[in-house]
């Protein structure tokens, strides 16, 4: 038995019909030449052969008599693959269909009576360079893992060839089900809700130093020759991206190449990262000037920060959030990378202060009642008063950059050619934009609430026109060509940078299928 930590847990208390808390992906798979190839039975064949190499697919949720405490992980007595991989209906699809059906499926909540995990296989879809391919859909619950952890699970599932390794069989006991008496169960709570409580009182004396430190020194700007005192706490303006989301999403991809963007972070001084929050900017600024209006403060993007030590395999959520200003406000492409690189400077020597001392856990007596009962009727009361039209938030939309393998990866013997990440919405933020680093590639995830970024398309494509003008801004020498598909008739770049937007820089993209939002 093991018992979830505070931050696992609370992904599981936030849960609701219209904020599911799973994170997955959308991957393209290149089909072997085989005659009558299913990628649905192949994969299934294949994962029943290495269930037992991450024991997140084998345990399911075990809950605390009358939820007095955190739920716990127990083995489960099966696992029904017809259940968890299951063949998509239908024929050949075109790539948008393949997306519009992706986008669906990740609108629904995963069975909490089973181990917190879904496949969703495409055995054939039509591309648009016309091409045929293998797609999958992948959903599990964030309470099981974080970024870092699925980057593990991928390569444990995959291969770095398409012959897929040999592994060991799994010992007898790795399988063995589990049943606890209520006894047990209460004991766990006690003895966590003590342990938490004894290492809070240990570290909050230090954690207090620091954090004052920290608050000082983010308190102060430098203006002219002295420094100006700030608030510590900036709030974000308001957008068409901070409502109340409903049960509908929107979900669009974009790839570009990893070597060109590492050659502008060279050229500029910056980081990797400092790019991407400056692509997704750009291309920001550059749809909501087609969309509406630029706010004149500069749009906050929450950004997940790892605390996983180096090694850590552990398949749990070790992460926090910063805040980054997107300096969306400055129409001048550098000046607007100047402000990006200031706010990530900031936010790495707070960090250094702080990134030991941030909880990922908390008591866990009464924390369902106390933190699930309060953070639902905090969201009810946010989503049915109409909140989210007069409170400002800290953040306007989540941004995360999560590395993954360098080299390409092979699932049964099919090659995976896109990696795109799809996270989470929630209400007061229905716009995230994640980043997975795959093969010499950027590939792009944009989720939102349907109804907040109806037209995800402009988004994305405003994402790979964003780095074609970073690339002529910063002088460096094209090393690729994004990935060119689209699914539907694309829009056109903004009068600020079609100059630069090539013919050839498309992008996939597609609008989910139109449901009825539910209110929370």
């Amino acid at each position: 038995m093991h018992t979830l930590s505070g931050l696992d847990a609370t992904f599981l208390y936030l849960e609701t019909p219209e904020m599911p808390m799973h994170v997955g992906s959308f991957c393209l798979y290149e089909l072997p030449a085989l005659p009558r190839f299913s990628l649905h039975k192949t994969v299934s064949a294949h994962m029943g052969q290495r269930l037992h190499l991450a024991a997140v697919l084998t345990r399911k949720l075990g809950f605390m008599p009358l939820d007095l405490g955190h739920p716990v992980w127990l083995q489960a007595d099966d696992v029904d693959l017809g259940f968890h991989i299951r063949k998509v209906k239908g024929r050949a699809m075109t790539l948008a269909q393949a997306q519009a059906t992706a986008a669906e499926l990740h609108s629904g909540l995963i069975d909490r009576s089973r181990p917190l995990w879904e496949f969703h296989v495409f055995d054939r879809v039509l591309c648009p360079d016309g091409s045929v391919c293998g797609a999958m859909y992948s959903k599990i619950h964030h309470a099981t893992l974080d970024g870092k952890a699925g980057t593990i699970l991928t390569q444990a599932m995959m291969d770095v060839g398409p012959t897929p390794r040999a592994v060991p069989p799994p010992h007898e006991t790795t399988r063995k089900p589990q049943t606890l008496k209520v006894g047990q169960m209460l004991g766990a709570v006690f003895s966590n809700s003590l342990a938490q409580y004894a290492k809070l009182a240990r570290a909050l004396p230090q954690a207090a130093q620091a954090l004052g430190s920290t608050v000082a020194r983010q308190s102060l700007q430098v203006q002219g020759s002295g420094l100006r005192p700030t608030s510590p706490i900036t709030l974000a303006p308001m957008t068409d991206f901070n409502v109340a989301v409903g049960t509908a999403r929107s979900f669009g991809t974009a790839s570009i190449p990893f070597e060109d963007c590492r050659a502008m972070a060279q050229a500029a001084g910056g980081s990797f990262n400092d790019i991407v929050l400056w692509i997704c900017a750009t291309a920001l600024r550059s749809y909501m000037s087609e969309h509406g209006s630029i706010p004149r403060k500069p749009l906050l993007a929450a950004m997940p920060v790892s605390l996983r030590e180096e090694g850590n395999t552990d398949y749990s959520t070790q992460a926090s959030m910063t805040v980054v200003e997107l300096g969306t406000h400055l129409a001048q492409p550098l000046k607007r990378l100047q402000a990006i690189m200031n706010s990530t400077t900031k936010v790495k020597t707070a960090m250094v202060q702080l990134k030991s001392m941030l909880p990922t856990d908390y008591p866990s007596l009464l924390a369902p009642w106390i933190v699930g009962g309060f953070a639902k009727a905090a969201f009810k009361t946010y989503s049915a008063t109409g909140l989210s039209h007069r409170l400002p938030m800290l953040a306007n939309l989540v941004i995360s950059n999560v590395p993954g393998p360098r080299v390409p990866l092979y699932l049964a013997g099919a090659r995976m050619r896109t990696f795109h990440p799809m996270s989470i919405v929630v209400h007061g933020i229905a716009l995230n934009i994640t980043v997975q680093t795959y093969a010499g590639s950027v590939d792009f995830g944009v989720i939102a609430d349907a109804k907040a970024v109806p037209q995800v398309q402009d988004l994305t494509n405003a994402l790979v026109a964003a780095f074609e003008e970073g690339r002529a801004l910063l002088g460096t020498v094209p090393v690729a060509t994004p990935v060119a598909s689209a699914t539907k008739k694309q829009s056109a770049p903004t009068k600020a940078i079609r100059a630069q937007a090539p013919k050839t820089a498309t992008v996939t993209t597609h609008p989910s299928r139109k449901r009825a939002a539910r209110t929370a």
